[in-house]
């Protein structure tokens, strides 16, 4: 089942004296979160509160946002450290592409012989290349996002592989 609502930011702490929250984005860019309308933060008892956003630009890593109810420095420190979600609905995704939410969990096959290779665990960027974390046997397997190893990536049928030798631990893979 998809989640409803997904991380979207990380409040590090205030920016200024007038409630602005310095945030860490944790979108493919920061436009997600400076595009959005409203945010989300979780409760204590699992359930989501909607905050209206009242400007937010982006200042290098990190996304300054100012919230309908956090007008000081205080107020915007006690909510340091929370996460900020984004309600499904309300994040763009070009045709064709995926939410990282989406993938985890997706199965790996062989794009030849159909092999079942586990699934996919996490999903990072590293030095500007996502590398996509398999959970096989037991252990992981890092596959960097390159055609010559990905060949395919759908919600239905998951992420197919053309691993090189020994990476899933057989000799005789192509």
């Amino acid at each position: 089942m998809k989640k409803t609502y997904l991380e979207g930011g990380k409040i590090c702490t205030s920016h200024g004296v007038k409630g602005l929250l310095k945030v860490e984005h944790l979108c493919d860019s920061p436009r997600v979160l400076t595009s959005a309308k409203k945010i989300y933060l979780k409760e204590r008892d699992g359930s989501f509160t909607e905050k209206k956003i009242k400007s937010a630009s982006a200042a290098g890593q990190f996304v300054l946002m100012g919230i309908e109810g956090i007008d000081s420095r205080e107020e915007a420190i006690a909510y340091r450290g929370r996460l900020i979600y984004l309600h499904r609905e309300d994040i763009p995704v070009a045709n064709g592409a995926m939410l990282i939410a989406d993938m985890i969990g997706l199965p790996v096959y062989h794009a030849e012989s159909g092999e079942s290779l586990g699934e996919i665990s996490d999903i990072s960027d590293v030095a500007g290349r996502r590398i996509y974390t398999v959970n096989y046997q037991g252990r992981e397997v890092l596959i960097p996002d390159v055609p010559e190893f990905i060949k395919e990536i759908s919600e239905e049928k998951g992420m197919a592989v053309l691993p090189i030798p020994g990476l899933f631990g057989g000799a005789d893979e192509v």
